[in-house]
């Protein structure tokens, strides 16, 4: 007999993580240096971002130009190795960030572009990029240019068979450098127009609203293939053991994808960057261990907000700030104003798209004639402003995420009902309906291998609707993004803390019962999902938010203490704020970041205001504006602290501490597997990028003994102790915590209950029993938690955080909590470190 091939050896899921920002200052090497403190700590994993070549300096890794090599800066294929060897030593693998959605838009860097750019639709690699061939006149537009072109023709110079334009470097079409340059340029597969354009004229699909990122059509199976090839070599060689893929919801068919990759990869470990709203799930066909985990993290900031003191700060900003109801006022107006901002400005070309898609499918059917262009454009715009979630999923997912009052509110927008009638023609192709006789698609499950098409479309039949159900899909993505988490949370202030990722800054207080329903959630349906506190793309880092959350808890004590700081800048030779807003965050970010007195704080708040589009923006500046902006903060919340604001800061200590020891221990016993964002085994205080994607630094230190539990002095030191035991208790026990485990609330009674989070976790022969503090501030308001008590599980349980100390039967919460606002019990036959 033939001896078979053996099955490849799939590793086996990682317990937690460590995500680490690679860049030119921090490579493989930095990396590798760190791998015995990261070991020591407990993860099992080092979680990078992406490691395939990217433009020279970036310092995130997103911006792919080949993805055929590792990043030389880096440290290059031999780096990465030696990185995973040396990690393998030390009993760590390595799980890395994909990017499957888009490649840097740089034609002297990427070659299939350079190729596409020079040689056209017949180029091999035109199938690549997804560009609208019929527009332009068949040419792709490129928006480099500074200046209108008429006012560049002296930048641009020919070099052989090169068009150059400062730093940038097009190639030419064959034959075609000797022509007189304005022939030149009309010769060319491509078009060298005005930055400012890009907004309505562009012609291929890009990362959001970015235009120097260019998207790539991995659903053709051949794009997959060259594009995935040097991963999948690194999975198969045992170099990568799982992967976190980049923004699934901007493919054309994310279950496909992920199908096809799930395969590939034989099942690896992975995760999608997939960000759930409005309770929406992830659906369950894709073949993932879960999401990265914003979800969890939105449940945990929850639990640390005060529901009462949430809305006392929000008629608080209403007085204090007075926003119009759709400009920061009110959060659903806001967020529909926002929606219809970018939709009509931003997004317009990929509006465009759809429009001229839905036009030629309306002229195909009779039953969807004779609907004006404008009409059709009017009702895709109001369509995508109305969905709640970033996507759906196919037809027969919008009828979930698009509600019948949302396709009345879209019918509404036209002053004649019989016009409104364009709505349900281009819901009719959305999710199936009047002169639709395409057949559903099948499930990821059922569709053949390799059923994409070159042409761009998608699915089993091929067909031109389901290629318009993708793309409307794609832009729903884009619109979500930037209205939402790139606009209105930079309108809705009131609470900063609540405008995260995946959020919900109308309703940011969650109870107990909400936090235990997803945990079982998980536990049930994702026991590897991923879960974060912190990230290289949060707003804010986890310590940041809970100290502002801590706010929640004396709202009374903001409202006077701004005002006090309001007055006090309006003398001599205080500077007022520029308007109450940029007052409100400036001063909320402070109490959230302290007062480091290096710049931070103003390049966040000056980042604010543009993102908001309220005063300036990225692209209508206001330099007046944004200058009364920078020397306000320079002058007040960005310079030393006033010592009325670190009056409160030592108020507040108390209660930071229960918010950050609570989140932390929860972060790293609830099920899934927990990813730490680097540094944030200690405190870490860090506002939103390029802040938070500074270089990793380690101290010489390290993690405290095995046996220590947690010591101080100060909050890092505890937090360090507390992370560092809980890591090293998953690693001895993953059974305790994986995919097996169970997940049992555990109440308290008494008046304070409210204020006690806990659980057990079970698995193999090891139990651990979790207890968290919430509220803290109001709980001592109410006397503490006084004869409060909980019956533990039978047996004896060993304390790990304060060791020495054992507890069985009914304890009273105060005994259990005396030492710490937070306790990690554990009881079973085996050892625990």
């Amino acid at each position: 007999m033939t001896p078979q091939p053996a099955e490849p050896r799939v590793p086996a899921p990682p317990t937690a993580t460590y995500r680490l920002q690679l860049q030119p200052s921090f490579p493989f090497a930095a990396a590798e240096a760190a791998v015995p403190h990261l070991a020591a700590l407990g993860v099992s994993h080092l979680h990078l971002s992406p490691v395939l070549e990217a433009v020279p300096g970036s310092t995130h890794g997103y911006d792919v130009v080949d993805h055929g090599r590792v990043r030389d800066e880096l440290g290059g294929e031999d780096g990465l190795r030696k990185l995973a060897h040396t990690a393998r030593g030390h009993g760590l693998g390595l799980v890395a960030d994909i990017v499957p959605n888009h490649m840097a838009a740089l034609p002297r860097l990427n070659r299939p572009l350079w190729e596409t750019l020079r040689d056209g639709p017949a180029s091999p690699f035109a199938g690549w990029f997804d560009i609208d061939w019929e527009a332009q006149g068949g040419r792709v537009l490129l928006p480099v240019l500074g200046r209108r072109i008429g006012d560049e023709l002296d930048s641009l110079q020919v070099d052989g068979g090169v068009l150059r334009y400062h730093e940038h470097a097009f190639p030419l079409r064959p034959g075609t450098e000797g022509l007189p340059l304005e022939r030149l340029l009309d010769a060319q597969w491509y078009r060298l127009g005005w930055w400012r354009l890009a907004r309505t004229e562009l012609n291929y699909r890009r990362f959001f609203t970015v235009a120097d990122l260019i998207a790539v059509r991995v659903e053709d199976p051949e794009v997959f293939r060259a594009t995935h090839a040097k991963v999948l070599d690194l999975v198969r060689e045992g170099v990568l053991e799982g992967l976190r893929v980049d923004h699934p919801d901007g493919l054309a068919d994310p279950g496909t994808y992920l199908g096809r990759l799930h395969e590939a990869t034989a099942g690896r470990w992975t995760v999608v960057e997939k960000i759930l709203t409005a309770g929406e799930r992830l659906p369950a066909s894709w073949p993932v261990a879960g999401t990265t985990g914003y979800d969890s993290l939105r449940q945990v900031d929850g639990l640390f907000t005060d529901p009462a003191g949430s809305r006392e700060l929000l008629h608080q900003y209403r007085r204090f700030v007075a926003p119009p109801a759709d400009r920061g006022g009110h959060w659903e107006d806001t967020v529909r104003r926002a929606a219809h901002r970018v939709v009509n400005r931003e997004l317009a070309t990929e509006v465009e798209r759809l429009t001229r898609a839905c036009t030629r499918l309306c002229a195909a059917d009779p039953v969807l004639r004779d609907h004006a262009p404008w009409a059709l454009r009017t009702a895709i715009r109001e369509l995508l402003v109305r969905l709640r979630v970033y996507r759906p999923y196919g037809g027969a997912d919008l009828a979930r995420v698009l509600s019948e009052e949302s396709v009345r509110e879209a019918r509404a927008a036209f002053a004649v009902p019989q016009e409104a009638a364009a709505v349900d023609a281009v819901r009719s192709l959305l999710a199936g309906g009047p002169g639709d006789d395409t057949p559903e698609r099948p499930e990821r499950h059922e569709r053949p291998a390799g059923a994409e098409q070159s042409d761009g479309s998608h699915g089993s039949d091929g067909s031109e609707r389901s290629a318009f159900r993708a793309r409307f899909a794609q832009t729903a993505s884009a619109l979500h993004a930037k209205s939402v988490e790139d606009t209105a949370f930079y309108r809705f202030a009131a609470l900063l803390s609540a405008t995260e990722v995946g959020g919900a800054p109308d309703a940011p207080a969650l109870p107990v019962d909400a936090f235990h329903a997803h945990a079982a959630h998980l536990q049930r349906d994702w026991p590897l999902t991923g879960t974060v506190l912190s990230t290289h793309d949060t707003k804010r880092s986890a310590d940041v938010r809970l100290r502002i959350a801590a706010l929640t808890e004396r709202p009374d004590r903001w409202a006077d203490l701004l005002a006090e700081l309001t007055e006090r800048s309006a003398r001599p030779p205080g500077l007022p704020a520029p308007d109450p807003q940029v007052a409100w965050v400036a001063w909320q970010s402070a109490v959230g970041l302290g007062f480091p007195g290096d710049g931070r704080l103003a390049g966040a708040v000056l980042k604010h205001v543009r993102e908001a589009g309220l005063r300036t923006s990225w692209t209508e500046p206001d330099p007046v504006y944004e200058r009364a902006v920078e020397d306000f903060v320079a002058a007040g919340p960005g310079g030393g602290a006033p010592e009325r604001v670190t009056a409160l800061l030592a108020e507040l200590a108390p209660q930071v501490r229960v918010n950050v020891l609570g989140a932390a221990l929860l972060h790293l016993t609830m099920p899934g597997v927990p990813d730490l964002y680097q540094g944030t085994e200690r405190e870490y205080l860090a506002l939103v990028d390029p802040d938070n994607r500074r270089p990793a630094h380690f101290a010489p230190a390290g993690p405290p003994p095995t046996d220590a539990g947690v010591v101080g002095p100060g909050l890092s030191a505890e937090k360090t102790s507390l992370t560092t035991t809980a890591l090293r208790l998953r690693r001895r026990h993953p059974d305790a915590f994986g995919e097996g485990a169970t997940y049992t609330p555990l109440y308290a009674t008494g008046h304070a209950a409210d204020h006690w989070v806990a659980f057990v976790r079970s698995g193999g022969a090891q139990q651990v029993l979790v207890a968290v503090t919430r509220l803290s501030a109001r709980l001592a308001g109410a006397g503490g938690w006084g004869a409060s008590e909980v019956e533990l599980p039978d047996g004896s349980w060993r304390d790990l955080l304060v060791p020495g100390r054992e507890f069985a039967g009914t304890v009273p919460v105060a005994a259990l909590l005396s030492e710490l606002p937070v306790a990690l019990l554990a009881r079973g036959t085996d050892p625990v470190p």
